[in-house]
Order: structure tokens, then sequence, then C-alpha cells
């Protein structure tokens, strides 16, 4: 039995019935329908899965810019968790269906003049989607086909393996800071256990946006690929990731990342009490309502 406030995705056992399986074939070219499949869609998210390989694709669809909000957060959540319990599964490839970006982050509305309690259920979502994607059993490969900062970032770099569109247009990190927002602990630990902690010591310091050249150089993606060879590269990526035993693999992923998630388990209470506290200080509203007329403004 899983512990009390722990989700029983991160602390299911491996599934080693998967393993005994061959490996799969790469999932075939863009633009090829994938078959056998079997596809499921939401308002935020639409999922296909090629049960053939095993292999899932996740994007996202909430244009314009892909905003973590309570519904894609929830959509998101639920989408994971039907494809980790589905045994022909066994990795995901994360992307956008927005051009030009891959998730533009938390979405502000949800933190701005709301109640006490939808900033609770806001924030328990945006736990759950991490707790949830950083400790799936699946192989998790992020195909960054855009922009990705802030909470878009940290679905990034909870997954597996990272490869982003060879454009330097296109910038993803932890930019909390510009916003005078602090990143939480498990943000940051996210990104420690990626590039290092000198390099996200810099960078969560000053918000920065990394583009791709320099995200590539600073670690926090594994490769760059032009845009339109980027959904192949992922697949070669997952077939080469899914040629292991899973058993070997679930076990080693658990072993890294056990100490980070338990961490967030332990004190996801008080995290919530945390973010609800800072984010209700009348500057931190003053500086959300600044940043989102500032965003009107661009619109217009």
């Amino acid at each position: 039995l899983c512990p009390p406030g722990v989700l029983p995705l991160c602390c299911r056992l491996p599934g080693w019935d998967r393993a005994s399986r061959p490996p799969p074939s790469p999932l075939q070219p863009p633009g090829l329908p994938l078959a056998p499949c079997r596809s499921f869609s939401n308002n935020k998210i639409q999922v296909e899965l090629d049960e053939s390989s095993g292999v899932a694709m996740m994007k996202f669809k909430s244009p314009p810019v892909n905003s973590l909000s309570l519904e894609f957060l929830t959509e998101f959540s639920i989408s994971l968790e039907k494809l980790e319990n589905n045994r022909a599964c066994r990795g995901v490839i994360i992307t956008s269906a927005v051009p030009k970006i891959f998730s533009s982050g938390l979405d502000i509305t949800e933190m701005c003049g709301k109640s006490m309690e939808h900033y609770t259920e806001f924030w328990r979502a945006v736990q759950e989607m991490w707790l949830r994607l950083y400790g799936s059993n699946m192989v998790t490969v992020a195909a960054v086909n855009g922009s990705s900062p802030a909470g878009g970032c940290l679905m990034a770099l909870s997954c597996d393996y990272r490869i982003m569109a060879e454009n330097p247009k296109f910038s993803i990190g932890l930019n909390e800071a510009q916003l005078g927002i602090v990143a939480p602990f498990w943000f940051k630990d996210t990104f420690v256990n990626v590039v290092g902690h000198r390099v996200a010591e810099r960078s969560l310091q000053l918000g920065s946006l990394h583009p791709a050249p320099e995200a590539h150089k600073l670690g926090l993606v594994d490769e760059l690929v032009p845009e339109e060879k980027l959904m192949e590269k992922a697949a070669a990526v997952m077939a080469q990731w899914l040629a292991l035993p899973d058993h070997a693999r679930q076990l080693t992923k658990t072993m890294m990342r056990k100490a980070v998630l338990d961490r967030l388990v332990a004190h996801r209470e008080e995290d919530i009490k945390n973010f609800i506290s800072f984010v209700s200080k009348e500057s931190i509203q003053k500086s959300l309502r600044m940043y989102m007329e500032m965003l009107k403004k661009r619109k217009s």
C-alpha cells in the first residue's frame, strides 16, 4: 500500500510483464497514420497510442500558447494516467500541436484575483502534473517544437529525454524571477538534476530564457534537430530507450528520482500553503496584474 499522501502512480511496481515483449519498431514517419491506433482527445490534450510499437503521442492543443490552466493540468494528468494504466503503452512522446510554442507555462489568470480555495485546487493540480510525469514508469520524450518558459520548461525537464527544434527564436528556461515569482523547491530540484547546481543557480536567479543553441550547450536539452525532423528523431530515440528491458530501466529511474519525488510528497500541504501565502500578497497580485496588462497590450 502507498503511504498517506503518496500518488499511487509514483509508487507502483514496474510493469514486469512489459519487459517480456520484443523491442518495438520505431513510429511511422510524420504524416502517416499510426496503426493499429487508439486515440482519445479532450479539450486541451490529444493522445494517439500506436499499439504495435507501444508508443503514445501526446499533443498539447490549447491555443494560443498552451498555458497550464487548471483544466489543462487536469486533462494532462488524466491522460497520462490512462496511458500509465494501459499495458500496451511503454512510452510517450510529448509535443505541441500549436505552432512555435511548446507551453508558455502556468496560466497567470489562475493566480490572479481568485479565492484561496481556487489557489489550493490549482496548485494541487500543478503538483499532480509533476508527480505523475516525473515519476512515470513509461519512457517520456519531450519533442520541444517551440518556446517553453517556466512551467512549460518544467514539463520538458521532467521527461527522460529532451529534443528541441533547432531554431534560435525558440527559448526555454525557468524564468519565474522575471515576474517576481520564486520557483518552488521541486522546480529547482528538477532543474539542478538536469543541468547541475551552478548553471541552475545562475539561471534561476536571473530568470533566464535560453535560446535553443544555448539550452543545448548548457545540457538543458539533449539534442537539437531541424524542426521538420523533430518527430522522426523523437521516434528513433524512443525506440532506442525501449530496446532495453523495462524493469531495469524503471528501477534505475526510480532510484535516480525517488528522493526528489518523496520530498514533495512529504511537504505537499506545506508547499500549497506557501504558494497561497505568496501569491495572495498584494505586491505579487499587483505584479501579476501588470504582467497581464502588458500581455493585453502586446495582443492589441
